[in-house]
């Protein structure tokens, strides 16, 4: 995908939708049913005293920043089980997928430079109210019906609708203030949701999280025409125009201001850094339902179900759609960027095809059918 692609009265608002960075106390475990694992309750005698307690502030991220790969890999390993809870069996599933390939990883560390340190994406959402304990007590309940950390439901307009399906709130590996994992293929992002018990998401159900309404699928495919170009243009010819963060465009809500590498031309893992900021390091950026990152930062993988029976929530995959705009789309455009913009066959494959694309700005995010 060739693509050319910095707070105001909007963060009280942006407050209300979104969450915690996570706990790393040794006695929270991970929302029942998450992950292979069941999370044992309060002893009864302390329940009392266990839901009058507000929520512990999360743990601070540091600034390391791995020299290779392999340590970049191992501090990221280790960040998903302190953070998202995972066992060691999710664990190793995630490393072999990973380690299957050289260029997973936050970027290539020798020509990658973030704009933003991690610390200065806490202190950022610390400031606007992210870590205050109403809005880590939302998270919570959230996290509950979802059944796993830093997920969010999403079903039609308005947050008392029923739940249809939980979308992570940040970029994978889905931890608020860490970078997002590029070099994924569409087919490893696949794989790598199932590993963490999830799936990819849908075309639509990524639209709907950012426009704050998931719409029926029967609404948002016309299976009836048979050539994606067709499907792509009839779509997009009657959509409704909105951003995640409102009804008129404005990139500086998003992390849309980073440069590519200097070398970098159409792509490459030696001359072009993955450039992002840390995930929801611009409070201003999230959906009505608390979904960051829809526009700027990484990219992202989908799947674009062709037929029925490709629905994610009926086991299926379908072709690769890419969708999200990038790090630097505040210099250039390469596409629409709107919540609802079907984009066309960039790369086009199978999700599950086997060289399915790659490339250094290009991440993803996961699923969930609660």
């Amino acid at each position: 995908m060739r693509r050319v692609a910095g707070l105001g009265l909007g963060v009280a608002l942006a407050a209300l939708v979104v969450w915690r960075l996570s706990r790393v106390t040794p006695e929270i475990a991970p929302p029942e049913g998450a992950h292979g694992q069941s999370a044992k309750g309060p002893a009864p005698a302390d329940a009392a005293a266990d839901a009058a307690r507000a929520p512990d502030k999360p743990q601070r991220p540091d600034d390391d920043e791995p020299k290779t790969v392999a340590a970049q890999r191992e501090r990221l390993f280790g960040r998903m089980q302190a953070v998202l809870g995972y066992d060691d069996a999710t664990l190793a599933k995630v490393r072999a997928i990973v380690e299957s390939n050289k260029v997973i990883s936050e970027g290539n560390p020798e020509v990658t430079l973030h704009p933003m340190k991690r610390s200065e994406c806490w202190d950022t959402r610390d400031r606007a109210g992210l870590h205050e304990a109403t809005v880590l007590a939302r998270q919570e309940a959230d996290e509950k019906r979802c059944g796993a950390r830093h997920m969010v439901p999403i079903g039609g307009k308005g947050r008392a609708a029923p739940v249809e399906v939980c979308i992570d709130q940040f970029e994978f590996p889905n931890i608020p203030c860490e970078y997002p994992l590029v070099y994924a293929s569409a087919q490893e992002a696949a794989q790598l949701c199932r590993a963490v018990g999830k799936r990819l998401c849908d075309a639509h159900e990524w639209e709907g999280a950012c426009a704050g309404e998931l719409r029926p699928a029967e609404d948002e495919y016309l299976w009836d025409r048979k050539r994606r170009i067709e499907m792509e243009f009839f779509k997009n010819e009657k959509r409704e125009k909105v951003w995640a963060y409102g009804p008129a465009k404005d990139h500086a809500k998003c992390a849309t201001g980073s440069r590519k590498s200097s070398k970098c031309a159409g792509g490459g893992w030696e001359t072009c850094g993955s450039n992002t900021y840390p995930a929801g390091a611009f409070p201003e950026c999230v959906s009505p339902l608390g979904v960051f990152d829809q526009h700027g930062n990484a990219a992202e993988h989908m799947s674009l179900p062709m037929k029925p029976e490709e629905l994610g929530r009926r086991g299926g995959l379908g072709e690769t759609e890419m969708k999200g705009s990038w790090f630097i789309f505040a210099r250039g455009e390469a596409h629409e960027d709107d919540c609802r913009w079907r984009a066309p066959a960039w790369h086009g494959t199978r999700v599950d095809y086997w060289n399915s694309h790659r490339n250094y700005h290009l991440g993803f995010r996961c699923c969930r059918d609660p």
